[in-house]
């Protein structure tokens, strides 16, 4: 397989069968997509679409009824590749009586990763997905959210060059949600691939450099997210410092030319950024109090 593709699939088909053997459901329909290395890719579609069928096949859960996947230039069954390979899955299990450090552990054994590296890796992810406050309480007090968390942290015990998220930031809050989006774009610096499903467009939108829409198991549509949102036909600017009187202008001198001018409107911020402001200003304006005492 080419070296320069994190994942391919030629094919890929599963029909999930009834007791005696007879066509129930045909969860996937010959996928064909080919994932860079060093990309982060979007994997869309509504419930029931196939998306969680295409993680399980690419991970070896289940077997295809059709066609096959590579991982990383081997194939899906190779030993040797999953070591390589990071899952946050969308439901994480975990023993709720160990903190997080102990989990962390106990993930980094299963990769047979050396005990003084385990405790280095623990501690910088802990610190990286920001529950240093909460490492050594056990799990079961812990929130929806802070679950994500060290999920996120499980997923990258072994320093995997390939990972697969699988709705990262559901039960985050907005602060997680940004904060969990600026690890997956540092991992793609890193030069590592990222593999993410979510419902959260926006999310997607974000930090997806391609992505692929599946609808009942089939592919609709894949490409970069600037040719499959650009509205080729229209041409937008942002202008500062006109006068009332010049903007008539403008607006005179392209509709003599055969324009049409769809809106003209103020630029806004998104909800997200506007939180985040408000949040971080707060936080520096009570630090810098607290330091002054």
């Amino acid at each position: 397989m080419d070296k320069t593709l994190a994942i391919k699939t030629n094919n890929l088909t599963k029909v999930y069968r009834s007791f005696f053997g007879r066509k129930k459901v045909l969860a996937l329909n010959k996928l064909n997509i080919e994932i860079k290395v060093g990309e982060i890719f979007g994997l869309l579609g509504p419930n029931g679409s196939g998306k969680t069928t295409t993680m399980k096949l690419l991970l070896g859960l289940i077997f295809p009824t059709e066609g096959n996947a590579f991982l990383l230039g081997k194939a899906t069954n190779d030993i040797k590749t999953k070591s390589r390979i990071g899952f946050l899955p969308e439901e994480s299990c975990f023993y709720r009586f160990l903190n997080a450090d102990e989990t962390l552990d106990f993930y980094g054994q299963l990769f047979n990763i050396p005990k003084k590296e385990r405790k280095v890796r623990a501690d910088s992810l802990i610190k990286l997905v920001g529950l240093e406050f909460a490492r050594k309480r056990p799990l079961r007090q812990y929130s929806k959210g802070m679950l994500r968390r060290i999920g996120i942290a499980q997923a990258l015990i072994n320093d995997p060059d390939l990972i697969i998220l699988d709705e990262p930031t559901s039960g985050l809050d907005p602060i997680g949600t940004k904060e969990t989006k600026d690890i997956i774009s540092e991992l793609k610096k890193q030069g590592k691939t990222v593999l993410l499903c979510s419902h959260l467009l926006s999310d997607v939108q974000d930090i997806c450099d391609r992505i692929a829409i599946l609808d009942k198991g089939t592919l609709q549509v894949s490409g970069t997210i600037d040719n499959l949102l650009s509205h080729k036909d229209l041409v937008e600017m942002q202008l500062r410092n006109l006068s009332d009187e010049t903007v008539e202008e403008l607006k005179s001198f392209i509709t003599e030319r055969d324009g049409e001018i769809v809106s003209i409107r103020h630029p806004s911020n998104t909800l997200e950024n506007l939180f985040l402001k408000i949040v971080q200003e707060r936080r520096k304006s009570t630090d810098s109090v607290t330091h002054s005492q």
